[in-house]
């Protein structure tokens, strides 16, 4: 009976064993069949990627909505030349020389030898006086020197043999002086007959024609004025003195001549004169400069605009005069930064200057870019989107530019 027992056991653990081994089977099945394949995790980074994607791209476009736009602004950048210090006057042109053309002898004018408004030079013919009764008395007045010249020939011989008392002789050396110098009275008085210019200059509407008798005592013949150089005079206020007096005698102070619709380029002359009084009641100096004007463009009693130029500031840094602004606490200018922000900067605005431009004492340095125009929609750190300044102008005061059309000028 035991041993009945025990094989049954046995074959049940024969049967049990095979039943275990399927369950193993089957369960590692089920794990291969759970098992999640190498493209489905691609698929899911590739899926996640795009969605952070357009998350970030989202929130980028909400990021840029949110600023506000770049302003547009022109900008120009901050240079340096040599300027002058100057002052800038109303004045008048005055002949350098006036010469009015009187007769020195009387008689019958018989010939002209100018054109009204002409250029003459020194020693040119201008009128001549009927030299005949003048070549007369010459004549006379010579052959009496000739024979007192002979008489006192004669004279020194007779003395010299003692023949003549001194009185004798005496009376003959006077005789022969006194009618040398009547010889040369009477030469002076036919070269007056031929009447020339005293001087370069031009020559104005004539007073007297030919066959006018003229003298001494009648109205000048003509007028002459010289017109290379020319004077230029002007005033300066007295509030202005003692910038003047500052610089008056350096190497630098010159007068700038120029018309106001730029027809006449600007001449650069020197300074003549300047009076040591204040006018009374108008409160100014009296001034004169020395103007070249080889073209006769420059004419006595014009109206002109002066320049008086006392020094050179030598480097000076210049910005378009757009560019400086004015607020409550005083002049100020937007400097652009390499990333296209600007910077508020107080700045220190001297003379302005030709070309559109100003000084800038202090504040911004050379190369440095400044807004021109639209500064009013601009604070500290506003993002701009610059463009080139381009300005109207007419360099009227550059030396050898005035005159020229009007031009767009690029500030880069």
């Amino acid at each position: 009976m035991k041993l009945h027992t025990e094989v049954s056991d046995v074959k049940t653990l024969d049967h049990g064993a095979p039943q275990r081994s399927r369950s193993s089977q089957m369960k590692r099945t089920r794990a291969a069949n759970q098992k999640v394949p190498k493209w489905a995790y691609l698929l899911f980074i590739i899926l996640a990627g795009f969605v952070t994607y357009r998350l970030l791209q989202h929130r980028a476009a909400e990021i840029k909505t949110a600023q506000p736009p770049a302003r547009p602004v022109t900008v120009a950048k901050a240079i340096t030349k040599d300027v002058p210090v100057y002052l800038d006057e109303i004045g008048t042109c005055a002949a350098y020389e006036t010469v009015q053309v009187q007769a020195q002898v009387s008689g019958k004018i018989i010939e002209r030898h100018f054109q009204d408004g002409s250029d003459v030079k020194k020693g040119d013919p201008l009128f001549t006086i009927d030299p005949r009764p003048y070549q007369a008395a010459f004549d006379q007045a010579k052959a009496q020197a000739a024979l007192d010249q002979a008489t006192l020939k004669r004279q020194e011989d007779l003395r010299a043999r003692k023949v003549i008392s001194q009185q004798d002789y005496d009376t003959a050396v006077a005789n022969a002086q006194k009618s040398q110098a009547a010889a040369e009275a009477a030469q002076v008085n036919l070269d007056y007959c031929y009447i020339k210019s005293p001087i370069n200059g031009r020559v104005g509407l004539r007073n007297v024609d030919v066959g006018n008798l003229v003298g001494p005592s009648t109205p000048p013949l003509v007028t002459i004025q010289g017109l290379d150089p020319i004077y230029t005079d002007f005033t300066v206020a007295e509030n202005d003195l003692p910038l003047v007096r500052k610089y008056l005698g350096g190497p630098n102070v010159k007068v700038e001549t120029y018309l106001a619709d730029g027809s006449v380029a600007p001449r650069l002359g020197d300074l003549y004169f300047i009076d040591n009084a204040v006018q009374p009641g108008s409160g100014t100096v009296k001034a004169r400069g020395v103007t070249p004007n080889p073209d006769r463009a420059l004419w006595p009693s014009e109206f002109v605009l002066v320049r008086f130029i006392l020094d050179m500031l030598k480097n000076a840094t210049l910005v378009p005069s757009q560019a400086v602004q004015v607020s409550q606490s005083g002049p100020f200018v937007f400097v652009v930064k390499q990333d296209n922000t600007v910077d508020l900067r107080p700045v220190k605005p001297g003379q302005r200057q030709d070309g559109d431009l100003v000084v800038v004492e202090s504040g911004v340095k050379p190369g440095e870019t400044v807004v021109v125009t639209g500064q009013l929609a601009l604070s500290p750190g506003t993002k701009v989107a610059p463009q080139p300044y381009a300005a109207e102008t007419s360099g009227t005061l550059q030396s050898g530019e005035v005159g020229t059309p009007k031009s767009a000028t690029s500030y880069e």
